[in-house]
């Protein structure tokens, strides 16, 4: 097991304890999310142990996360905003800048604040009862945890203009059509499917997953040019590693799994 606090848990599995759940327990709250547990989750995934490989961010209850605890809402200055939005950035940077690949099981709600903390994931499983939604433009607000920058990224800048400017919410089938999630599954399966891949990516070698999710991302930003190259240097530093070169060497001899259609 690892650390708990009241709203969130850690809990550490697998044979060499690889994939960490990182849980957020505010059932009755429909795992809102106050200041208090953003902080919470920056702090688990900067302090993560080190035979952690892979990592699942579930919610406990009938939803994974409503958004923001709208008791936490009042009125700022400027300058309080815009520490307040910095705040929540720097807590979902370590999720998708941690040490290790995020896959987030949703459920219910993915709403606000919720969609943008299962948008800083690597990847998302969505179960048949999962529905998201951008409330913030009926409420006379805007997003403030990354989601501008991270959801256009999975679904367009137009379906998410649409979402805040009309209130629109999607279902788990077309939010995986648009998007949101890359996996499917039967409700009450998302938990069970995440920790299934996450389990799979904790045996990858982890400078590989490293330039995936870190190099991957900066890549996709940059010119042809430059992504050219950083591509190129991060081949090398990849390939030049011991594991790796076991890995190609197995592949060679003949020793390991070839790809075969699923």
């Amino acid at each position: 097991m690892g650390k708990s606090s009241k709203d969130l848990s850690v809990e550490l599995t697998g044979k060499k304890k690889e994939v960490a759940i990182v849980r957020l327990t505010r059932p009755a709250k429909r795992n809102a999310l106050s200041d208090g547990l953003i902080l919470a989750l920056r702090d688990a995934f900067q302090n993560l142990p080190a035979s952690v490989r892979a990592a699942v961010i579930d919610g406990q209850g009938e939803h994974f996360c409503a958004g923001l605890d709208l008791s936490e809402l009042k009125e700022r200055d400027a300058g309080e905003g815009v520490h307040h939005s910095r705040m929540w950035h720097a807590a979902l940077e370590a999720v998708q800048y941690g040490p290790v690949p995020v896959i987030a099981a949703l459920h219910g709600a993915v709403v606000g604040g919720g969609l943008e903390l299962a948008s800083a994931a690597h990847l998302r499983v969505a179960d048949a009862t999962t529905f998201y939604a951008l409330p913030e433009g009926t409420r006379g607000i805007f997003v403030g945890g990354g989601g501008s920058v991270r959801i256009p990224k999975l679904i367009g800048v137009a379906r998410m203009t649409d979402m805040m400017l009309t209130g629109r919410v999607y279902n788990a089938e077309d939010g995986e059509r648009v998007g949101f999630a890359q996996y499917l599954v039967a409700e009450g399966q998302a938990l069970d499917k995440a920790l299934e891949l996450a389990g799979r990516i904790a045996q990858n070698a982890p400078l590989t997953n490293f330039a995936l999710t870190h190099t991957l991302p900066r890549i996709a930003e940059q010119p042809a040019d430059h992504g050219f190259m950083t591509e190129a240097l991060m081949a090398a530093i990849a390939q030049s590693a011991p594991e790796a070169k076991q890995r190609v060497r197995a592949f060679l001899e003949g020793k390991a799994a070839k790809v075969a259609k699923s």
